[in-house]
C-alpha cells in the first residue's frame, strides 16, 4: 500500500468508528513556524500541489486553468536555505479547464499533417523547471531562479516564493514531515512558441503555484 493512500484510508476509518457529530478535533500538523523544517530530501505531493495559471480574455475577463499530478524533488537544509534544489515535472496532458470544449482545444493535434498546433497539440511533452539559485528576501520569503522548459522551449524564470507551513504527520496518517510554500511568477506563452490568438487573448500569463513535500 502506497503512502499517500494511508491518510485517506486512516480518516475513512476514524470516520466510521466515531458517530456524526463526535468526531475529535484534530490539529492542523502544519504551522507557520520555520522552526518546524526538517532537512534531507523530499518529493513532491502530487495531491495537493498545483500550478493554476491565468490569462485575460479579450479584455473581457480573466481565465484560469490548472496543471496538477505535479512531481518532483525539494533539497532542503533549513540551516542553509539558500542551498535549496527544486525539481518538478508538470504533466502538460493533464490541463484542466472548467470548459471540455476549450481543453480539447489546447490539447488539438494540428489540422493539417505537419503543421503547428494553436497551443499545446496531443500529447505535449511535460513541462520542466530546475533551480539554478535562491536569494532570500525574508525568513519566509525567498526568490528561487531557474529554468522552465515547456513546448520544447527553455526559458529563465523567477518564482517569487513564500513560506506556507511545515510540520510532521501524525502516524495514523502514515507520518513523515511536511513543508509548503506559495510562489507567483508570470511568463509570456509566446516565448514558449504558444503565441496563438495575442492580443485577443493575453501573451502574459500569470502562475500561482500551491507547492507540498513530503518526506
Amino acid at each position: 500500500m502506497t503512502k499517500s493512500i494511508v491518510p485517506a484510508l486512516c480518516l475513512a476509518a476514524l470516520a466510521a468508528a466515531v458517530p456524526l457529530g463526535a468526531q475529535p478535533a484534530m490539529p492542523k500538523p502544519g504551522s507557520k513556524s520555520i522552526a518546524g523544517i526538517s532537512g534531507g530530501t523530499y518529493k513532491v505531493d502530487s495531491w495537493h500541489t498545483l500550478v493554476t495559471w491565468r490569462v485575460d480574455h479579450m479584455g473581457f475577463t480573466p481565465y484560469t486553468g490548472i496543471f496538477g499530478d505535479v512531481t518532483g524533488t525539494l533539497e532542503l537544509d533549513p540551516k542553509r536555505p539558500a542551498a535549496a534544489k527544486v525539481d518538478v515535472t508538470i504533466p502538460v496532458a493533464k490541463v484542466t479547464t472548467a470548459s471540455a470544449a476549450l481543453t480539447a482545444h489546447l490539447l488539438r493535434a494540428p489540422k493539417d499533417a505537419g503543421g503547428k498546433p494553436d497551443f499545446f497539440g496531443a500529447d505535449p511533452a511535460p513541462a520542466h523547471f530546475v533551480s539554478t539559485g535562491v536569494k532570500l528576501l525574508g525568513k519566509d520569503h525567498a526568490a528561487i531562479s531557474g529554468t522552465l522548459t515547456l513546448n520544447g522551449v527553455t526559458k529563465p524564470v523567477v518564482l517569487d516564493t513564500m513560506f506556507y507551513g511545515a510540520g510532521k504527520m501524525p502516524a495514523m496518517m502514515g507520518g513523515g514531515d511536511g513543508v509548503g510554500f506559495t510562489a507567483r511568477t508570470t511568463i509570456k506563452r509566446s516565448d514558449f512558441g504558444l503565441g496563438f490568438g495575442v492580443p485577443m487573448v493575453s501573451d502574459a500569463v500569470a502562475l500561482d503555484i500551491a507547492a507540498g513535500f513530503m518526506k
